[in-house]
């Protein structure tokens, strides 16, 4: 079975690279209607995803801006200039986000930091997807429908040693993926958090780390293992599923859409109050919206 993204417009912020360019590059292939990459510094890098996009979409499906997303200007251009081209915004992938790397070339504590890349990380991973959500929210919430998808990453990795402020900003995300999904809930948008399960071959990857686990033999995921996952969560098929978090590795291409999206489901995090034995159930998507309505 496949999830058709007919006639939906996305937003995929820090599209022009890692898991960025997957998922754009999934949502092409599942028949969205347009979609808006975003970079904050690589005008080379937009204009070869964009020229990757339309390879699949045909001509005019595909907007890139170079926009920072710790810039409410700027998210509001972008929310503005894809409504006028494509009628809509549907979905917003916070994808973009600062690693590790800006405060060293390894790990290191955290008071050995370089504040100034402490400070660019946790502007981006946190002040980022608030500016971008709070940029397409109201016209969501107007339509009646939409999805907020914020990538994440391992619960381990957020209390790490040697891995703050990059582990801690995902844990600030899971966080607002809590408190947006309570915030939107009955208003037809939902939002949902989403890790790819592992460590993904991007470069991300810190260079001294690289190095050691190419001695041990270490093997990353590839950035696509996310995308059937943020397919089915931008999709109609996942309506009124909202507060969870899902786990691209765990996706199983082979049971159908239903079992697959229960199987990523790390767990269900947020359920309205009068709802509260859900937790203590095991439900599918479907039965889980169903049981919300």
């Amino acid at each position: 079975m496949s999830v058709e993204l007919t006639g939906k417009v996305a937003i995929v912020t820090g599209g022009g690279r890692g898991l960025g360019r997957e998922i754009a590059l999934g949502f092409a292939r599942s028949g969205i209607l347009g979609i808006a990459v975003t970079s904050a510094k690589s005008p080379k890098q937009l204009q070869t995803v964009t020229e990757e996009i339309e390879s699949i979409t045909g001509p005019g499906h595909a907007l890139p801006f170079v926009a920072d997303v710790t810039s409410l200007a700027d998210c509001q251009r972008v929310a503005a200039e894809t409504k006028a081209r494509f009628g809509a915004i549907h979905v917003l992938v916070n994808n973009a986000g600062k690693g590790q790397n800006f405060i060293g070339d390894d790990r290191i504590p955290f008071w050995e930091a370089d504040t100034a890349g402490w400070t660019a990380i946790v502007d981006t991973n946190i002040n980022g997807p608030f500016m971008m959500a709070y940029a397409v929210a109201r016209q969501m919430i107007e339509q009646g429908w939409g999805r907020i998808i914020n990538i994440t990453k391992s619960r381990d990795s957020m209390h790490r040693p040697k891995n703050t402020p990059y582990g801690p900003t995902k844990a600030a995300l899971e966080a607002m993926t809590l408190a947006w999904a309570q915030d939107l809930l009955d208003t037809g948008v939902t939002v949902n958090s989403l890790a790819p399960g592992g460590a993904v071959d991007t470069d991300f990857i810190l260079p001294a780390v690289r190095a050691r686990t190419a001695q041990t033999g270490k093997k990353y995921l590839p950035a696509n293992i996310i995308v059937p996952a943020a397919i089915w969560l931008a999709s109609e098929q996942s309506n009124g599923v909202t507060g969870c978090r899902y786990i691209g590795s765990k996706w199983d291409p082979n049971i159908s859409l239903d079992e697959a999206a229960e199987a990523a489901r790390e767990t269900a995090i947020f359920v309205p109050p009068k709802h509260d034995s859900l937790l203590s159930t095991t439900w599918t998507p479907t039965e889980l919206a169903n049981e919300m309505d």
